[in-house]
C-alpha cells in the first residue's frame, strides 16, 4: 500500500517520537496553570496541537532543506534526498498536520485559535535561520519554548508573564543541546555557506556557549520554583536536572563526538520527562496535602 508505506516513511522521517522534547514541558505548563490535572478534554487537545504543530514543522523543514541534506554526508539519506517520498507528499502532509493544529486551537478557546498562526509563524522560520543568523540555535529554542505557554493559554484563556519564565528555560535549554548537536556538522556547515555557533566560532567555544545556556536553564528552572512557590519534591526534579545536563557534557567534548547522539536524544528525553514528573507530583502531593 504506496499511502501507508507513505505515511510510515513520513513518521519516521519527521521523527514524531521526539515530541516527547516539548511535550512534557507543555504538560507542565498546563498543570501549574490548572493548579493540578487540567480537564481531559482540555489536555487531550493540547496534546493534539503539540504533535500535529511539530509534525508539521518538521515536515516543513525536511521540505525545505532537502537540497541541502542531499549535500551533507550525514543527513543524504533522510527520505527525500533518498527519494522515499516526494517534496510534493512532504507539503501536503504539512499542511494536513497545520490544520490539525489550528482546529485543536479553535477547539481549545479563542486567543489559542488567533495566535495559532504566530506559533506557526515561529516553527516554519526556524528552517530558514541557518541562512542568514549563527543563532538559529535560539530560534529552535523558541519553536519548543512557546509550548508551556502555549500551555497555560489553553487552559486559562490568557498568559500570565511567570510561565514566560519556563518558556525561556526551554529555548536555553534546546539552544543549548542543539549547539551541540550542531558540532558533528561544523566543517560541512562551513564549506556549504551554512550558519552556526560552531561553524562559524569553532567546537570548543560552542561547548563553552552551550555549558552557558544549560546554566542559565537551571537558574531559569530554580526562579521558576520561587514564582510559583514549588516545594522540595520539584526542587529535587530540578536537581535531577542539572545532574543529567553536567552528566550529558561530560560524556562529549570537542575531542569526542562519538556519544553525542546519546547526549542529545536519550538524555533529553529523560530530561524533560524527569521534570514533569517531579512538578506534577509536587503539585499533586500539595493540593491535597
Amino acid at each position: 500500500m504506496p499511502l501507508f508505506r507513505s505515511i510510515c516513511v513520513t513518521l519516521e522521517m519527521i521523527k514524531w517520537e521526539h515530541s516527547v522534547f516539548a511535550l512534557p514541558f507543555a504538560l507542565t505548563g498546563a498543570m501549574l496553570a490548572a493548579h493540578g490535572w487540567p480537564p481531559g478534554t482540555k489536555l487531550a487537545w493540547i496534546v493534539v496541537c503539540m504533535i500535529s504543530a511539530r509534525s508539521a514543522a518538521m515536515a516543513f523543514n525536511r521540505w525545505v532543506d532537502a537540497d541541502l541534506d542531499a549535500a551533507n554526508p550525514r543527513t543524504r539519506l533522510r527520505a527525500i534526498p533518498a527519494g522515499l517520498l516526494t517534496r510534493r507528499f512532504a507539503a501536503g502532509f504539512t499542511i494536513l498536520m497545520a490544520a490539525v493544529f489550528l482546529v485543536g486551537a479553535w477547539r481549545l478557546n479563542r486567543l489559542t485559535l488567533i495566535l495559532a498562526p504566530v506559533v506557526l509563524a515561529v516553527l516554519f522560520l526556524y528552517s530558514f535561520t541557518k541562512r542568514f543568523t549563527r543563532w538559529s540555535h535560539l530560534f529552535l529554542g523558541l519553536a519548543l519554548g512557546i509550548a508551556p505557554s502555549g500551555a497555560w493559554i489553553a487552559i486559562r484563556g490568557s498568559l500570565d508573564p511567570r510561565i514566560v519564565v519556563l518558556t525561556v528555560a526551554v529555548l536555553f535549554w534546546v539552544a543549548g543541546f542543539d549547539v551541540l548537536y550542531a558540532c558533528q556538522d561544523e566543517v560541512h556547515d562551513r564549506t556549504s555557506g551554512l550558519l552556526s555557533v560552531p561553524a562559524t566560532l569553532g567546537l570548543a567555544p560552542a561547548f563553552w556557549i552551550a555549558r552557558i545556556m544549560h546554566v542559565l536553564m537551571l537558574g531559569l528552572l530554580l526562579w521558576l520554583a520561587v514564582l510559583f512557590h514549588l516545594g522540595p519534591i520539584a526542587g529535587v526534579g530540578i536537581v535531577a536536572v542539572a545532574a543529567l545536563l553536567l552528566w550529558e557534557h561530560l560524556i562529549v567534548s570537542p575531542r569526542d563526538l562519538t556519544r553525542l547522539n546519546a547526549a542529545f536524544f536519550t538524555m533529553n528525553g529523560v530530561i524533560a520527562v524527569i521534570f514533569f514528573v517531579f512538578v506534577a507530583a509536587d503539585l499533586l502531593i500539595r493540593r491535597h496535602a
